[in-house]
């Protein structure tokens, strides 16, 4: 975030008061004067400025679904590979925020503040603390709880993990703390914590916390979840109430979705909180390289399994379609839900090539499905080769806060016809949907139910579900969303493609009467210029080509897994990392690491 870089200029004297710790066995003690700091409102504001850094930044979003059910990638995630990762390759057991941040509540209690600056102050600590934990809390299970900044021989640093029951009630202590405390109200920039941003926060991890402990019933929670539901529920609605946030519309449902995510500034209607590239300050991210790049990326592309989840405009689903397994990719994109061409390669997509508009079909120098992500990727080609994007990364955005009110209300069974038309129905009518849009739908898909949630019978919570993926892909919520609603399997989903009719036939792929790609076995006879051909031969290893078609000379792209993922309860949670159970024994280990 570009408010990020006014640190630079901050006071040499936080870094010795707070210290810095990589665990929890290195505390420094405080040694310097803290009056400078904290004897002032502006000192306050400085030192406030470093919590930010717990936010993610820009590639951390972009990359973040990058191991999910959804995707196809270049090789299998270590996470899923049986006996590739345990205790010693596990990371995140890191506490150097939370002693800065515990310093300065301790510290904040200066006369010479006004009362309702340092409340402030101490509810903007209060929340990135209760964001600190919450982030503990989904990876690890169990932590430890310190609310000091504890001195390097305080042998609390040396208790064992506190029960999630009591970690997540202390989060949410902290959340309402902020929440009634925080002043700021407004922020042109999106790039600060203000009101709306704590309530929209206070919504996703109580929306996380209740369908945890409904779906996870090994913790024997489920008799709580329903308060945890509850206050989702009014803090999203604090925000649709009170923020003044709007669904963007600007360019109609042909653009106003994918415009959120390549815009240089935030668009401020919707986007809520945003990591903002500055090439002032030679601040960039690395979108395009990443999503482009044969080599620098994960080459992550949808399957079709999920392709096939987009509703068609009348808002039916698409596997409604007789024969929908057969249809080809240029046609299987027509008349669906708008925000698909936004999110792929298809149909009149282009890019700029020095200077000039280019057709662009999906590159299956990238993509090994046929589904190409564009989502935060600028047209211009120019962007591809490094880390040179200028465009601002969304962090949180209203339409997630409608997407959290309206689960909520669906889990605990009061979503109602108004709630439904005010959120799911908005997001689809924004997205060019005309049908279903006005009423709680009552009808369960059986090809989203049979291949995602086989256990959910109630259609609501269906296309819910349906909707966060559809509108939050690519923005790093899948992997969490499937541990909260304990659908781990889905990681094993098959990778697939689109649909290929026949060998050594090349297909348009965006029907500019120019041909993109043809599936072969071996060398063809007669090469098509401008062709790229897909060797599917059985003989090719899997390194070279992993693509094989199901049917052997037709149908669905599939992939040769060399290496099988395989998705155990263990994961759920991370294990606790080797190094620091070998410090300190009483941390345990999660089950089954």
């Amino acid at each position: 975030m570009t408010m990020k870089f006014k640190i630079i200029g901050l006071l040499f004297a936080i870094g010795l008061l707070a210290g810095g710790c990589q665990e929890l066995d290195q505390v420094p003690q405080s040694t310097a004067d803290n009056n400078a700091v904290f004897g002032s409102e502006k000192g306050l504001d400085l030192y406030s400025n470093s919590f930010y850094d717990i936010l993610p930044t820009g590639n951390d979003i972009i990359r973040s679904d990058e191991m999910s059910d959804f995707g196809a990638r270049s090789s299998v995630p270590d996470f899923l590979r049986e006996g590739a990762y345990g205790p010693r390759q596990s990371t995140g057991w890191t506490w150097t925020a939370l002693r800065n941040i515990n310093y300065f509540i301790e510290n904040n209690n200066r006369q010479t503040v006004p009362a309702d600056a340092r409340k402030h102050y101490t509810a903007l600590a209060r929340f990135f603390r209760a964001l600190f934990y919450f982030e503990k809390v989904k990876r690890f299970g169990d932590v430890p709880w310190i609310n000091k900044a504890a001195a390097v021989d305080d042998p609390s640093l040396f208790n064992g993990r506190d029960p999630r029951t009591m970690v997540m009630d202390s989060v949410l202590a902290d959340l309402n703390y902020a929440c009634e405390n925080i002043r700021t109200t407004s922020d042109a920039t999106r790039s600060l914590i203000t009101k709306s941003v704590a309530y929209g926060y206070k919504s996703r991890i109580c929306l996380f916390e209740g369908t945890f402990r409904k779906y996870q019933t090994t913790y024997n929670l489920q008799s709580t979840s329903d308060k945890w539901l509850n206050e989702s529920i009014s803090a999203s609605e604090k925000v649709m109430k009170e923020g003044g946030f709007s669904l963007n519309e600007t360019g109609g449902n042909e653009k106003s979705y994918r415009q959120i995510f390549t815009n240089n500034t935030p668009v401020t209607n919707e986007v809520m909180l945003s990591f903002i590239c500055d090439p002032a300050l030679s601040v960039y991210n690395d979108a395009n390289w990443w999503w482009t790049s044969a080599t620098y990326g994960a080459r992550l592309s949808f399957t079709r399994t999920f392709v096939n989840t987009y509703l068609n405009a009348d808002g039916t689903p698409f596997t409604n379609k007789a024969g929908y397994q057969t249809i080809t990719f240029a046609d299987e994109v027509k008349g669906r839900d708008k925000r698909l061409q936004q999110t792929i390669r298809m149909g009149s997509y282009k890019r700029i090539n020095g200077g000039k508009e280019e057709a662009a079909p999906p590159v299956f120098s990238y993509t090994y499905t046929g589904y190409q992500p564009i989502k935060w990727c600028l047209d211009d080609t120019y962007y591809d080769g490094g880390t040179r994007n200028i465009n601002s990364i969304s962090i949180m955005r209203y339409a997630e806060i409608l997407l959290n009110y309206a689960e909520a209300k669906a889990e605990l069974n009061k979503l109602t016809d108004q709630d439904w038309a005010s959120t799911v129905g908005a997001l689809r009518k924004r997205a060019g949907i005309t049908g279903g849009v006005s009423a709680v739908p009552t009808v369960v898909d059986p090809y989203l139910q049979t291949n995602y949630f086989p256990g959910i019978s109630d259609a609501a919570i269906l296309e819910v579900r349906r909707e966060r993926a559809t509108e939050l892909c690519l923005e790093g919520f899948r992997f969490y969303d499937i541990v909260r609603w304990k659908r781990g399997p889905l990681m094993e989903q098959k990778w697939n493609g689109f649909y290929v009719p026949a060998l050594n036939q090349p297909m348009d792929l965006n029907e500019d009467g120019k041909m993109d790609v043809a599936f072969v076995k071996g060398t063809p006879a007669n090469p098509v210029a401008g062709v790229t051909y897909i060797n599917v031969a059985e003989t090719i290893s899997a390194g070279a080509n992993p693509q094989r078609l199901s049917n052997d000379t037709s149908g669905e792209i599939t992939w040769l897994n060399t290496v099988p993922r395989k998705w155990e309860e263990k994961h759920y949670l991370y294990p606790i990392p080797e190094s620091d159970r070998l410090f300190n024994t009483k941390l345990g280990q999660n089950p089954g690491w």
